[in-house]
């Protein structure tokens, strides 16, 4: 791009060699971009990042703090309590990096809002031989956590640093499984089913993980070496669809980016107008919490109750 430095990263999908400065530069514009092209932050918007402690954490409090009033930023971070799975050095440069700029940290965990592990949680659904994947429990509960304190706190926006990998895998997975629902609300101009629903926001859409862990590394992020133990547990179709596409990827650079703005096209053609004449979302009968068209009781209700929890959580 510049044609000065040396080049230090090969961009298969766009057959570029960059250097350092062009490289970051390139990321940026594209972060940029997509947050214009959708309106994903304005100016006056309160946001509140979601951050795991990750490689895709660390790059997206980077580039947010750089692009928005850090004033208008908060952090919420959602420690899990997984044994032999190492937070710890996540939440601390989560804690540091808050700190230095600035910016409200609001840390919690599954165990000060349920009372309850993710460990102690799967131990209890192997208990009554449930056999339902950790996944399923720790992305329920984490998406409710987050909406809570963003929803109670006052923020306009929920940031996640979801990447391009991620965002097909959803695609995708609603692709597979018939789900016109999800797959319209996974696009970002779909509206909130809810007034109880903080709209949440994807930035890193369009950027690899490869480039995130590109970025995070050239800027010194010190990555974890411990891997969450339950990600192999039982396979679930996103790990499935994860393999898959990654060798999809490596035969044909820049099909992720392909799939993923042939279904957004989609998308805003074709269903979009159809999920403007949706009502708002019923209401769990047992917390209170959004529910999803034909059911009384929401997800995280029923999932808890099956293991014996008491379900009536905070939303």
């Amino acid at each position: 791009m510049c044609g000065r430095a040396s080049g230090r990263v090969l961009q298969r999908h766009s057959g570029r060699v960059l250097c350092d400065k062009c490289f970051r530069e390139d990321l940026v514009t594209r972060f940029r971009n997509e947050v214009a092209r959708y309106g994903m932050i304005t100016p006056s918007d309160r946001v509140l990042l979601a951050l795991s402690g990750g490689k895709d954490s660390f790059v997206l409090l980077d580039i947010v703090k750089d692009i928005h009033d850090v004033s208008k930023v908060g952090i919420v971070t959602v420690v899990e309590g997984v044994e032999g799975y190492n937070r710890v050095d996540d939440v601390a440069w989560i804690v540091e990096a808050s700190r230095n700029y600035g910016i409200d940290l609001h840390l919690t965990s599954f165990k000060e809002f349920t009372g309850y592990s993710l460990d102690e949680i799967v131990s209890l659904d192997r208990l009554r031989k449930l056999e339902t994947s950790p996944c399923t429990y720790c992305g329920v509960l984490r998406r409710r956590i987050i909406n809570y304190h963003a929803r109670t706190l006052g923020y306009d926006k929920v940031v996640t640093a979801h990447n391009l990998d991620d965002e097909v895998q959803t695609y995708l997975m609603n692709l597979l499984r018939g789900d016109e629902g999800r797959l319209i609300q996974n696009h970002p101009l779909s509206s909130t089913l809810s007034r109880y629903f903080i709209k949440r926001v994807k930035p890193l859409r369009k950027i690899y993980e490869w480039e995130t862990s590109a970025y995070a590394f050239m800027r010194g992020f010190k990555f974890q070496e411990a891997e969450c133990p339950y990600i192999r547990f039982r396979p679930t179709l996103r790990a499935v669809l994860r393999d898959y596409l990654y060798e999809v990827e490596r035969s044909k650079p820049g099909s992720l980016l392909r799939v993923l703005e042939a279904i957004d096209s989609y998308i805003e053609k074709e269903l979009l107008k159809k999920a403007s004449n949706l009502v708002e979302l019923p209401q769990c009968s047992v917390c209170g919490s959004p529910t999803a068209y034909g059911r009384s009781v929401c997800v995280l209700c029923d999932l808890l109750s099956k293991i014996g929890v008491n379900s009536r959580l905070p939303f």
